[in-house]
């Protein structure tokens, strides 16, 4: 990989990632990973490994992290960013608080993957923000810290100073939306791709697409129908057609839907190619071409889509998510 830096001169900035004992890995070495990479031609970030007391640090994997600084030698940091644990969600260690807390004082920016949010939700730094965790532990952050704006969906958020990030690998995310803050969309693009991970999973947009979103099916014939729809969004997929390559009448297929999906066969299908035609306007598409690669057909039959589901209209769909620098 080669990045070159659009700035004359590059000033190195100081990351603080805090971990402790039972931390999840990945939510440390995601970020890691990230700052190592934008560092490959030129020094853009200096990262340091921070704990509340230093030294080794005990993941909730059994890899053991050495020589980790203990927060109160380790100085000041353009940003700190406070990795996640199940743990937290129960209860904040008051020495894991009163080590964030004083490093964030001292900080431009704030962050924190998945659980991670609970931290900054004990300093009340979060009271009267917008805010995400996994989604798996929205309803408790909601529930103990109602003074919280818990958005249980985004990917990653950003109030003034403070970002929240979902679960574990969206701190690659976050990590990348702070690199793109810094250096610009091509230098956190070019990590995108060194990381064979997807750039453009900008803060805001749902955890889930709606296929993962789908719940489970039981009946064969409906896990081939779905399947196929999203394999092909853009392909044939009118009910007579689902019928026939799944065998069934257009009523029973129809049935099937209502009973395991609770929706209509149209209805599903208009979802999954709003996902792909999200997907498509934030590569570079027109409007135009997205409706017509997606399936949707028509710049109107999109800009329904986007209404009926999202609330919103393609164009500040884009204005929104294209980019965060």
């Amino acid at each position: 990989m080669s990045i070159t830096p659009s700035e004359p001169q590059i000033r190195t900035r100081r990351i603080g990632i805090v971990a402790f004992d039972d931390v999840t890995l990945l939510d440390v070495s995601g970020p890691l990973e990230v700052l190592h990479q934008a560092n490959r031609d030129v020094r853009r970030y200096e990262p340091v490994v921070v704990s509340p007391s230093g030294g080794a640090v005990r993941t909730a994997s059994g890899v053991t992290l050495a020589g980790t600084v203990a927060a109160a030698d380790a100085g000041s940091f353009d940003t700190v960013l406070v990795a996640g644990a199940e743990h937290l969600v129960e209860r904040v260690p008051d020495e894991l608080r009163a080590a964030v807390g004083g490093l964030a004082d001292r900080a431009e920016r704030v962050a924190s993957v998945c659980t991670g949010a609970f931290v900054l939700a004990a300093l009340g730094v979060l009271d009267g923000r917008r805010a995400t965790t996994h989604w798996r532990h929205a309803q408790a952050l909601a529930r103990r810290y109602p003074a919280i704006e818990v958005e249980p969906d985004a990917l990653h958020l950003q109030s003034g100073k403070y970002l929240t990030s979902a679960g574990i690998s969206a701190g690659i995310d976050l990590t990348l939306a702070l690199v793109e803050a810094d250096h610009g969309a091509d230098v956190a693009r070019e990590i995108a791709r060194e990381l064979v991970v997807f750039m453009q999973r900008p803060g805001g947009q749902s955890q889930f697409s709606a296929a993962m979103a789908t719940p489970p099916v039981r009946s064969h014939p409906l896990r081939e129908v779905t399947a196929r729809v999203v394999a092909d969004p853009a392909a044939d997929h009118s009910l007579s057609a689902m019928a026939a390559y799944a065998a069934l009448s257009p009523r029973h297929l129809t049935r099937l839907f209502q009973s395991e999906l609770r929706t209509t066969p149209a209805r599903w299908v208009e979802r999954i190619r709003l996902d792909r035609a999200q997907q498509l306007l934030l590569d570079g598409h027109s409007i135009t071409t997205a409706a017509r690669l997606s399936g949707l057909g028509s710049d109107e039959t999109l800009r329904r889509a986007f209404a009926r589901h999202l609330d919103t209209t393609p164009t500040t769909y884009l204005r929104r998510f294209r980019a965060t620098a």
